[in-house]
């Protein structure tokens, strides 16, 4: 099916609507007949229109990927809504065991309770269960212990578009140490 222009922004909007998950930058240009080039013109052509209009849309990146997103703003609305599935705060143990997972990834629960101090079965099943974490394979050492890795739900809750956004972790490490002394 030959698309024009304007089609080719409708079939996107489509897709991405659909899917309702992200979709990988190199299918939605194949599905839609257009370059990387030309995609990521459509893509930033669209993420303009959404931010210049009275919209309630946004498209949000997400390392390789583009997704159909509503906008921040509004999510008191949708709660109010929707009313949702509340999401439960994440304890302290859980929030470093992410944070381990986040900056050192692929890791494997050994490295993350060596780094800890303290076993971590709990904070792993946890993050797992939530959809923050993964399996990403297996570390090709004695007993070939699992390796973890964050997802794409971890982008979308922590507001990040990719790993390179996380921030700086020499910054903590020195103002750690900072207040130790």
């Amino acid at each position: 099916m030959e698309l024009n222009p304007s089609q080719k922004i409708a079939a996107i909007e489509a897709l991405l609507f659909a899917a309702g998950d992200s979709v990988a930058l190199d299918d939605l240009g194949r599905a839609v007949g257009l370059t990387p080039l030309e995609l990521a013109k459509t893509l930033e052509d669209m993420h303009l229109r959404y931010a210049a209009e009275e919209s309630g849309l946004q498209l949000k990146y997400l390392e390789d990927r583009v997704q159909l997103a509503t906008k921040g703003i509004y999510g008191e609305l949708l709660n109010e809504a929707l009313t949702p599935v509340r999401t439960r705060n994440l304890s302290q143990s859980v929030l470093e065991t992410l944070a381990i997972i986040a900056y050192q990834q692929p890791v494997t629960k050994g490295e993350i309770e060596t780094i800890r101090g303290v076993r971590s079965e709990y904070a792993v099943s946890m993050l797992e269960s939530l959809g923050l974490i993964c399996e990403e394979g297996r570390k090709d050492t004695l007993g070939r212990p699992i390796l973890y890795g964050t997802t794409e739900e971890f982008l979308r809750r922590f507001g990040l578009e990719s790993l390179q956004q996380l921030p700086d972790l020499n910054t903590f490490l020195s103002a750690a140490q900072e207040e130790n002394e």
